[in-house]
């Protein structure tokens, strides 16, 4: 038969060859030798045979069942039963090829039957590991991933070692394990799901924290292995370095800097305290991360990952961008405080960084600023500029609701000790107490350029405040009907003066450090005498308003009538009596100098009186009547102004003896003592002018020229005694010329 004749011609080609190499003696020696050799060969041409014979048999099996592929209809065997395809079978081609060149060059660490396996069982690997994936088990789909990618690799090597620049071979293997980069890319989204929520999935389900670790750092080994055999070989297979390690960073990165910015629920337009609320769900988040990070994070990743540091670092960073990103917006000023408060004292705070359970770790001192100090100080630049127009138009129209409430018919509000006030100071300093309360969060400096600001604004508004009262004064005197409330709301303009030198006082004591108080002075000192000047115009229109009430009376004095029994200084005393009823709720350093300006008024119209000389006395009975008449309406001003001054401490009869002193001069009735008597009165009030003697002789009626002259004349030579305390009346005092010719020296 066939088989036998080629055993025949087997058996006398061996002979043959063993007659060819025993043909010397010597060669008897080396037959052991030769015996070694030739069972080396025939091993190696068995397991070629072997091999052809599986790679015949699977490509011969390949065929078959594409053919049968190829014939059948049914749609459902083609899809789920059959999995091998024409690229699978150049795969199988591309080996029965390769395969004896990896082997004649004993090149290949594995057996072909390895690698054959490998690529029957490769798609089914896929899809046990995509099953994996799908249920979770991250570690397990990892492990067979692995294995996959490792034999891909190896085979590549082989591939590599044997002919480095055979591109079409190698992008042939690549292509038919193309499937497993999708694995690969299938499990790291897994992955990057996990470290995405980690803070929380390491309160729910640490143990899948810990294996996705476990898996990023076999990738890490992996990757670290690799880099070294291609600085070895420069050999390096497709997808590699991963950098897991890397991603997962950039991926915790990513989550910090979106939960950073997912704060912000509202916007200016639906909620005017946005920022506020975004800053205060910032603080909360972070301090909360940070703490789950420090007390559970820690412990689920290696030493070396720092990640508790590391996600410091990042929150950080994404807090700095965030703050800047708000700084570069449009703030209006109360927001601008918001933003700095937070940034230079809540960030570093208790409530947050400066947490005792996230101590020593996070160390406030050491944390960089949040925002550049020239970002600030363009904040507080901003800040101070929109102040001040702020600050300007609430004085504005806190003085323009002011104004409106001087016209009403009822009378104004009265403090807890019954004085008149209007609520003008407490709305102006409870707006600066605000702005300073604020400004006082952020720091030091800024509370004080902020009071500083406020007194600046301070001193120009009181400039137009009393504007405002001399404007309503003047009104006032157009018709004197209107307002109906004018003298008790002029009271309250000259109260919140008093109130106002208080509040400057009390603002300065509680916000201005002392050694800063120099600053100030001047601007404070120009402030007082702002308001001593307004008190003094007020108390002066409503003294005006008194005497203009009194001018028909006053008009009585020294007449006829008034010889005969006029009772005009009765009502002089009772209106004025009736207008201090009103001013008692006038505050006392100003109640004081407006009942000693009364005073001094009434005695200096009364003098006034004499002085017009409408009267002249015809007989020594008539001086007589008209001095005594004198000396009992001085006694009643005393009184009235006594009872007027009563607590005050003041002494008020000086005045009032001025007109008694004239009254002696009217009376006495001894003509050669009248140069004596009208010298002392001289020496006494050394204001008195020649005029003013000469219009009290002619109110006497019984000097002559000459003597009027003599005595003038002799007066001016004489000494004066005046008293130390005495503050000159009679230079107010005009006498009308008309009538009398000028009497000169």
């Amino acid at each position: 038969s066939a088989m036998e004749e080629t055993d025949r011609e087997a058996v006398a080609t061996a002979v043959q060859r063993v007659a060819g190499m025993l043909q010397r003696p010597d060669q008897l020696d080396k037959v052991e030798q030769y015996r070694r050799r030739e069972a080396r060969k025939k091993a190696s041409v068995e397991a070629r045979l072997k091999v052809q014979s599986w790679i015949n048999l699977s490509v011969c099996g390949c065929q078959v069942m594409l053919r049968a592929l190829n014939c059948t209809r049914n749609e459902e065997l083609r899809k789920n039963h059959l999995h091998i395809t024409c690229r699978e079978v150049a795969v199988f081609e591309y080996f029965r090829i390769i395969s004896f060149k990896l082997f004649e060059n004993n090149s290949c660490s594995h057996s072909p039957a390895f690698f054959l396996v490998l690529l029957l069982s490769f798609p089914e690997i896929v899809r046990e590991t995509h099953d994996l994936i799908e249920r979770g088990e991250l570690l397990q789909a990892h492990r067979k991933l692995m294995d996959l990618e490792c034999s891909r690799d190896n085979l590549m090597y082989e591939q590599y070692r044997m002919d480095s620049k055979n591109t079409h071979d190698m992008n042939l293997i690549h292509t038919y394990f193309g499937d497993m980069q999708k694995l690969s890319e299938e499990l790291a989204k897994q992955l990057w799901m996990v470290v995405q929520r980690s803070l929380v999935t390491v309160r729910r389900d640490p143990t899948l924290l810990v294996s996705v670790v476990r898996i990023i750092e076999r990738e890490e080994k992996i990757d670290r292995r690799m880099l070294d055999r291609k600085k070895q070989t420069g050999f390096i297979p497709p997808g590699r370095p991963k950098k897991w390690k890397e991603k997962m960073f950039n991926i915790l990165e990513r989550t910090v800097s979106t939960r950073i910015e997912g704060t912000q629920a509202d916007t200016r337009e639906s909620d005017k305290m946005w920022l506020v609320r975004h800053l205060e769900i910032i603080r909360k988040y972070v301090l909360d991360d940070l703490l789950v990070a420090k007390t559970l994070l820690d412990q689920r990743f290696p030493p070396h990952y720092d990640i508790f540091n590391r996600l410091l670092n990042m929150y950080h960073q994404a807090l700095a961008t965030r703050m800047q990103e708000l700084a570069a917006e449009d703030l209006e000023a109360n927001e601008i405080v918001s933003l700095l408060t937070w940034v230079l004292n809540t960030y570093t705070s208790a409530e947050m960084m400066g947490n005792s359970e996230l101590s020593p770790e996070v160390d406030v001192n050491s944390l960089d600023a949040l925002i550049s100090q020239n970002v600030v100080d363009q904040l507080l630049s901003k800040y101070m500029s929109t102040l001040t127009s702020n600050i300007i138009g609430w004085l504005r129209k806190a003085l323009e609701t002011d104004k409106k409430d001087w016209i009403k018919e009822t009378e104004p509000e009265a403090d807890q000790d019954g004085y008149y006030q209007t609520t003008l100071p407490a709305i102006v300093f409870q707006m600066f107490e605000q702005n300073l309360q604020v400004a006082a969060q952020i720091n030091e400096d800024l509370k004080t350029k902020v009071l500083i600001l406020c007194l600046q604004q301070m001193n120009s508004f009181l400039t137009r405040y009393k504007d405002e009262a001399q404007l309503y004064k003047e009104d006032h005197l157009k018709n004197r009907q209107y307002p109906q409330c004018y003298v008790q709301y002029m009271i309250a303009v000259i109260n919140n003066c008093q109130t106002f030198k208080e509040s400057i006082i009390s603002l300065k004591r509680k916000y201005l450090k002392s050694d800063m108080e120099d600053t100030l002075s001047i601007s404070h000192a120009n402030m007082d005498a702002t308001l001593d000047i307004i008190a003094k115009e007020g108390c002066s229109s409503l003294l005006d308003e008194v005497f203009m009430d009194l001018e028909p009376h006053l008009n009585e004095l020294m007449t006829k009538k008034w010889l005969m029994g006029s009772n005009a200084v009765g009502t002089i005393c009772v209106t004025v009596e009736d207008y201090f009823n009103d001013f008692a709720k006038i505050k006392k350093p100003y109640k004081k100098t407006m009942t000693l300006e009364a005073h001094r008024r009434v005695v200096v119209e009364y003098i006034r009186a004499i002085m017009l000389k409408r009267i002249s006395f015809k007989n020594a009975e008539e001086r007589k009547e008209g001095a005594e008449r004198m000396i009992k309406e001085a006694e009643q001003f005393r009184f009235l102004f006594k009872k007027l001054a009563a607590g005050s401490g003041e002494d008020t009869e000086g005045l009032c003896d001025i007109i008694e002193a004239i009254a002696e001069v009217i009376k006495l009735t001894d003509p050669s003592l009248l140069y004596l008597e009208v010298s002392t009165l001289v020496s006494k009030y050394p204001d008195i002018r020649d005029d003013h003697i000469a219009a009290l002789l002619t109110v006497r009626g019984d000097a002559s020229r000459d003597m009027k002259q003599t005595i003038i004349e002799t007066l001016d030579q004489g000494p004066s005694q005046p008293n130390p305390n005495y503050v000159p009346i009679f230079k107010e005092i005009t006498v009308p010329t008309l009538t009398v010719p000028k009497l000169l020296k």
